[in-house]
């Protein structure tokens, strides 16, 4: 159980061996539900994307995909996912197309109003106070910019508040706390949808 423990444990801030294990599972493990959430991007046509807590650097990649045109920066707070997402997108980022960096989103040193599109898959579980870190997110966004939210977990279903219990530092939101926490950062429209049959959801707030 120790040893279990530590692994899941790496899914906050990957660290050492277990967590290139984790991240190296992180693009493969959560790709499904990622591609569900990138589906609900329908009508916008971002220019320059800022992706939050970026882990092993698949969703950065997913993104420059869909948008051919686009810049992808992509955040994260563990040395470990940085290099990792580097490796992942090399390739783009020799094109000039994608920056990776080490970043903590409860402090963001990106410039403001810039990003027209802002993602955080997997990761806002960990954020050190949502409506602060929101309203980091709010001040790097371009007005009438959008931020997508793409979690797991609803925040009721027993399997991710069982690693809730066991992870340090982790929170399951439901979808009303995330809804009210956006508001309170400066978000306006905001519109959730729930998968229909997993636990899955997507949260999507315009500034």
């Amino acid at each position: 159980m120790g040893l279990f423990k530590n692994f899941v444990s790496q899914t906050r801030k990957p660290e050492g061996f277990l967590g290139k294990m984790m991240v190296n599972g992180m693009n493969g493990g959560h790709a499904q539900m990622a591609d569900w959430g990138l589906s609900h991007l329908k009508t916008i046509a971002p220019e320059k994307i800022v992706e939050l807590g970026c882990g092993g650097g698949r969703n950065a990649g997913a993104l420059l995909e869909k948008y051919p045109f686009s810049k992808v920066t992509a955040v994260d707070y563990s040395e470990v996912s940085v290099g990792k997402a580097t490796e992942y997108n090399k390739e783009m980022i020799k094109a000039g197309r994608c920056i990776v960096k080490q970043g903590d989103v409860s402090s963001l040193t990106l410039p403001e109003e810039e990003y027209d599109l802002a993602t955080a898959f997997e990761t806002i579980y960990f954020w050190p106070g949502l409506e602060k870190c929101f309203a980091q997110v709010a001040k790097v966004l371009k007005p009438g910019g959008v931020f997508m939210i793409v979690n797991e977990s609803d925040g009721t279903d027993e399997a991710s508040l069982k690693f809730e219990k066991m992870i340090e530092g982790m929170k399951c939101h439901t979808v009303e706390e995330i809804e009210a926490a956006l508001k309170s950062a400066g978000f306006s429209k905001v519109k959730a949808d729930h998968h229909k049959s997993k636990p899955w959801i997507t949260v999507l707030a315009k500034k």
